[in-house]
């Protein structure tokens, strides 16, 4: 039975469009986006710092400068987060993460073309809220790495489905004086439609 429903998974894959991308095409997707954080956000305060996960519609503009190699652009909704200490909310953040990315798409026959990508991202921190004082969460420059797969709907669409991992640090300031820094590192899952023209 598994033989079989393989067998049959890997027939429809073939017999599905290819998902090709050439020199001087682009592709706009709209998705949802799950930021999470990575576990021990840093020492703020003298204590350990947990951040909270949230998801957000997402957008992404990809220009292909050759077949198959595209630069894409993620923007989203603002993003946004509560900041624990020792267990305890002590804030909240929004942030919007742009992220700037060279990916390598892997041209095949079959529905299903997976990518590779790295890229540049800035996260901008705005709205920070505590009831201990004037919150201030510097903004974050970093590297970003970015893989997937698009399953072709036609020859002008796709699903995709995706996986990054963006370096956000920044200073925490209370009342103008640091505090300490967050490492927020997050993994962001997403799911979006991509139509290609």
């Amino acid at each position: 039975m598994k033989i079989l429903a393989t067998a049959l998974l890997a027939s429809a894959a073939l017999s599905a469009p290819a998902f090709a991308q050439s020199a001087g095409e682009m592709s706009l997707g709209l998705g949802f986006g799950y930021v999470s954080p990575k576990s021990d956000n840093g020492i703020v305060a003298g204590g350990k710092t947990e951040i909270d996960g949230n998801a957000r519609p997402t957008f992404t503009f990809e220009y292909f400068i050759r077949d198959n190699l595209g630069i894409e652009l993620l923007a989203a909704l603002p993003f946004k987060h509560d900041i624990n200490i020792g267990g305890s909310k002590i804030g909240t953040t929004k942030h919007l993460p742009p992220t700037l990315s060279l990916n390598y798409h892997f041209a095949n026959q079959s529905a299903l073309t997976p990518f590779v990508g790295i890229g540049l991202n800035y996260t901008t921190f705005f709205e920070d809220r505590s009831p201990l004082g004037d919150l201030k969460i510097d903004d974050s420059w970093g590297l970003a790495a970015h893989l997937g797969v698009d399953y072709a709907l036609s020859e002008k669409s796709a699903l995709r489905m995706d996986l990054r991992y963006i370096d956000i640090n920044a200073d925490v300031k209370l009342d103008g004086k640091k505090i300490g820094k967050v490492e927020v590192d997050p993994l962001v899952a997403g799911v979006s439609y991509i139509i290609k023209f």
